[in-house]
């Protein structure tokens, strides 16, 4: 809770408490038919002054018991002096108003003796004082229950950011290993293409660094690091692959983990395309779903294991496929890092599906949040 706010709320709630109370009782005069309407509003008006010092003053040096507020007999027992003070000082004060204004106005204020006055009025002060201590003490344990459950929150929020640095991070030494095995496979085959590859990976790098230490990018930003990915790959594979694209303009601003797509259409060339000798085609897809941003990168090849087949959608799920053409298995460093940015994103609200297309290939689909 905020703590202006609650002394807001807890002022307006005290001003109304003694407005009524002043109501009151310029009603019961003018009910039992007395005249000068001024008396009960400096009654209950010196009353209220007066309370509201002592309050305050309570409140200024108990301020610093409020740690024990977790063990609630030790705070009590720090607010039990002020109950004498109020004893002491609630009657001379009020009534000393009183009899003040009195003479000022050329009347004098009568009342029952002072042991009278002081055994009345000591009684109400008391019950008044338990009371306010006990609603202090609650309005003090639900703020700081609200403040510590911020503190958690935030604590919480810092630790899922530095996860999700972390394994941001760790990508980009695995996309770089495999990147550069790709170009090491023609130093010496081809060695003009695998300079032209050099270049485009060293695009690729500066366009990655570009990410900083987001943990979300825009759609556009992250298609352009696949495709340049894509163009990569494509020249390796320059007889083997095609690749089409069908991005809906509409989702380019959606906000994707960084380097999400890139493990998914590096599956599709490490499990199917490097291993077949046929051409095989890959769609790229990003569109919207009701509200859901769609990421779909898909072959016409691949084939997935019995048990990568029948294993849950869920982002949580570990597929274990096998065999000499299965796609993905789900259980390789990008695929189990892609899941877990997912997860610590957006919880349950996305998802990442490995699917079985017939005849043939695969159709990895990811599912999140459009969120721009």
């Amino acid at each position: 809770m905020n703590s202006r706010r609650t002394t807001y709320t807890v002022t307006a709630a005290w001003v109304l408490f003694w407005a009524l109370m002043i109501i009151t009782a310029v009603f019961d005069m003018v009910r039992d038919g007395e005249s000068g309407l001024w008396k009960p509003v400096l009654w209950e008006g010196s009353s209220a002054l007066t309370a509201t010092t002592l309050l305050v003053l309570q409140r200024r040096y108990t301020r610093r018991y409020d740690h024990l507020l977790g063990q609630p007999l030790r705070w009590f027992a720090r607010q039990l002096p002020w109950a004498l003070a109020y004893w002491t000082l609630f009657v001379p004060i009020a009534f000393s108003i009183r009899h003040g204004v009195y003479a000022l106005a050329g009347d004098t204020y009568q009342h029952a003796g002072w042991p009278e006055t002081f055994l009345y009025e000591d009684i109400k002060i008391s019950i008044f004082f338990g009371i306010f201590v006990v609603i202090q003490f609650g309005l003090l344990s639900y703020r700081a229950l609200m403040e510590e459950k911020i503190r958690a929150e935030q604590a919480a929020t810092l630790l899922r950011q530095a996860q999700l640095q972390q394994l941001t991070q760790q990508m980009q030494p695995h996309f770089l290993f495999n990147a550069l095995n790709t170009i090491s496979s023609l130093i010496h085959s081809d060695a003009d293409r695998a300079d032209m590859l050099l270049v485009r990976l060293s695009d690729m790098l500066r366009a990655s660094l570009d990410h900083g230490d987001r943990q979300q990018a825009p759609l556009a930003e992250e298609l352009k690091l696949l495709r340049g990915y894509a163009q990569l790959m494509a020249e390796r594979f320059a007889d083997r692959v095609q690749i089409a694209w069908h991005v809906d303009d509409a989702v380019l601003a959606c906000q994707v983990p960084p380097m999400s797509m890139q493990p998914l259409l590096e599956n599709v060339f490490k499990h199917t395309v490097e291993k077949l000798r046929q051409p095989v085609c890959i769609t790229v897809a990003a569109l919207r779903d009701e509200g859901e941003l769609v990421l779909r990168i898909e072959d016409n090849c691949g084939r997935l294991g019995a048990d990568a087949r029948h294993a849950p959608a869920a982002h949580g799920a570990e597929p274990a496929g096998q065999g000499a053409h299965a796609q993905a298995s789900g259980s390789g460093v990008g695929l189990r890092n892609l899941r877990a940015r997912l997860s610590a994103l957006h919880g349950d609200a996305a998802t990442l599906k490995l699917l079985q297309l017939e005849p043939a290939g695969v159709r990895a689909e990811m599912r999140l949040p459009c969120v721009c």
